[in-house]
């Protein structure tokens, strides 16, 4: 199998993709398939320390339109699965993985055509080609048209992996002809060409043979004018092969047995332990620790999708009525910052906000607070409930997408469920989710409860990887 994505865990991350792009390959590969990584080679990987795998430097030329091509290739190792490098210095070397130049299209469509390009230098013929979000989009049809015939590629099927539909890697339809896709226009959605626009993520999902997305509940939702970008209408004619398959999370990272970033690593059967957490985590941050006080928080991208802005008031309504404490890591959209400084402004002795991303405090919060804040308007998969879950951290979320798919609400009737889930993604669903688990508290022993019931739950990778395994495996019976 060939993974294709634009960025891979730990030598290139903006987001969850990267997490996926490691995992799952690496997942495959301890169920005894060969897998194969590709992504560009960024200036940011060579300061990172990772050691190439031993073997003479590469170079692959190949043309693409009317430009000329020429790659350095290296590989990486990842936990015994290749991750192969195209590093073209002009198009991947700009000190960031993504940027608005004008040339955006030409840098994602030189990574789709080098992949392809590998596997005929190694003969390597690949039953599956895995394509990941809009960087990515032109290989279904490049498979379907220039790699058709090829004696290497002509038996591979593409899989179309929606990460998150809302990036759709749009560009000026002129473009196709400098990306030598001149003779395939006829293939492209007729409507978006007379706009002028060409859409990568919109052709990997009029040629993919099979589409995927990260949970079952956004397969559904995309479906729809709400959550489909501009693309339900398509995804509703493609419908017959869109899967949801729910992301997993690296349990040999996120672990609360093992997880090296914790002075105080615990179990189901030591969740005392996590209170030690508690206490390290806000003395580091300056902020009393209390027993018996509740500490709610978040990690997070701070950008409209994630929901932040809906925090800062019904956490102000918390913290004044209570020793609640608050603390919040993550960068973004700077009026979402400006929302969590104000609280922190407010509640000086009671909240903390740490702009930026610092793994080693993502992993303490994680383990330290009682209640995570995921308030999404729409969610993919999200990992963060998942990584709550894994840690006994109640994750307070949206019932939207992955969200729905991974919490169950709390009855403390019945003992059963998982975090709390609100409806409407406004401040008074936030209100009301913080009220149920302020509840909740209340009572010790159902919290613990709570807390095991979350840590009981199988949110691996092995148990995702199984089902595209499955789906893999049926390519040759769907009917694209």
């Amino acid at each position: 199998m060939l993974f294709v994505a634009s960025e891979v865990a730990p030598f290139a991350k903006t987001g969850g993709l990267a997490d996926v792009a490691a995992a799952l390959p690496r997942a495959l590969a301890r169920r005894g398939h060969e897998v194969r990584v590709v992504m560009p080679g960024y200036d940011s990987i060579g300061a990172g320390g990772h050691e190439p795998i031993p073997g003479e430097p590469d170079m692959l030329g190949f043309d693409l339109g009317p430009n000329r091509i020429a790659a350095d290739i290296e590989q990486l190792d990842l936990d015994g699965v290749a991750v192969t490098l195209v590093d073209v210095p002009s198009l991947y070397r700009r000190g960031s993985l993504y940027t608005e130049d004008p040339d955006e299209n030409l840098r994602f469509a030189v990574l789709g055509k080098a992949a392809l390009e590998l596997c005929r230098r190694w003969g390597w013929s690949p039953n599956v080609v895995h394509c990941n979000d809009w960087q990515t989009g032109l290989i279904p049809l490049q498979l379907r048209t220039t790699y058709r015939d090829d004696p290497v590629l002509e038996g591979a099927r593409s899989v179309f992996t929606i990460h998150n539909l809302a990036y759709q890697g749009v560009f000026d339809a002129a473009t196709i002809d400098s990306l030598g896709l001149a003779e395939h226009r006829h293939l492209f959605r007729e409507g978006s060409l007379e706009k002028g626009r060409l859409g990568f993520l919109e052709t990997g999902l009029v040629h993919a043979d099979v589409i995927t997305t990260v949970s079952s509940t956004y397969a559904r939702e995309i479906l729809t004018p709400e959550y489909g970008c501009g693309l339900d209408d398509l995804l509703r004619e493609r419908s017959g092969v869109l899967f949801g398959i729910l992301n997993g999370i690296d349990t040999d990272v996120w672990n609360p047995t093992t997880d090296l970033h914790l002075a105080h690593r615990y179990s189901k059967k030591s969740l005392w332990r996590k209170e030690w957490n508690k206490r390290d985590l806000l003395e580091g941050l300056g902020l009393e620790y209390l027993e018996r006080t509740p500490v709610f928080g978040l990690v997070s991208r701070l950008v409209s999708q994630k929901g932040i802005d809906l925090i800062p008031r019904p956490m102000a309504g918390v913290l004044e009525a209570t020793d609640a404490r608050f603390v919040a890591l993550g960068s973004g959209e700077p009026e979402v910052e400006s929302g969590l400084g104000w609280l922190v402004d407010r509640f000086p002795g009671q909240a903390r906000f740490v702009s930026g991303y610092d793994e080693t405090l993502s992993h303490r919060i994680e383990a330290s607070i009682d209640g995570f804040l995921m308030p999404s308007r729409y969610e993919p998969s999200g990992l963060n409930q998942m990584y709550s879950l894994a840690y006994g951290t109640p994750p307070l979320v949206r019932r939207t997408g992955g969200l729905a798919d991974t919490v169950e609400h709390w009855d403390p009737d019945t003992a059963l469920g998982t975090g709390f889930l609100f409806e409407h993604a406004d401040e008074g669903g936030v209100r009301w989710a913080l009220e149920e688990a302020l509840s909740a508290w209340g009572d010790r022993s159902g919290w613990r409860n709570l807390q095991r019931n979350g840590m009981a739950v199988d949110n691996s990778w092995d148990r995702s990887a199984g089902a595209y395994e499955d789906l893999y495996l049926t390519l040759g019976e769907v009917d694209s």
